[in-house]
């Protein structure tokens, strides 16, 4: 059965930083996309940043400059390191691991930042990111 798990979100002043970690579990996928996405209340998931299993990043572009994505030296690990956070960056965030039937080298990073190419069962339950003051 494949998990995935995200943890460390929290509340943080506009200008702080936080990062997300994601822990994907029960699954032996030798070409798959990784991402992290987030949602409001009300619209839709968007893609904030991906990689692929051939290391290769999509960022989105409200989020460059300030928002990293990595892997783990287990590469069933993914972060997000998140600087710089405004107020707008407040969301329910979630990470995704999914097969791709295809080597990822084939395919433009962007593939793996549309929440759509992902299934059903591909997500974790999120983790709730807060920007206030």
């Amino acid at each position: 059965e494949v998990q995935v798990k995200e943890s460390g979100g929290g509340s943080v002043q506009p200008g702080g930083s936080l990062r997300l970690s994601c822990e994907g579990s029960g699954y032996t996928y030798s070409s798959y996309c990784m991402g992290w996405f987030r949602q409001v209340s009300g619209k839709e998931r968007e893609g904030v940043a991906s990689i692929t299993s051939d290391g290769r990043i999509a960022t989105a572009d409200s989020v460059k400059g300030r928002f990293t994505i990595s892997t783990g030296s287990a590469k069933n690990t993914l972060y997000l390191q998140m600087n710089r956070l405004k107020p707008k960056d407040t969301a329910m965030y979630y990470c995704a691991v999914g097969p791709l039937g295809v080597e990822s080298a084939t395919l433009s990073p962007l593939y793996c930042l549309r929440p759509g190419n992902y299934g059903e069962d591909d997500w974790g339950k999120g983790t709730l990111v807060t920007v206030s003051s």
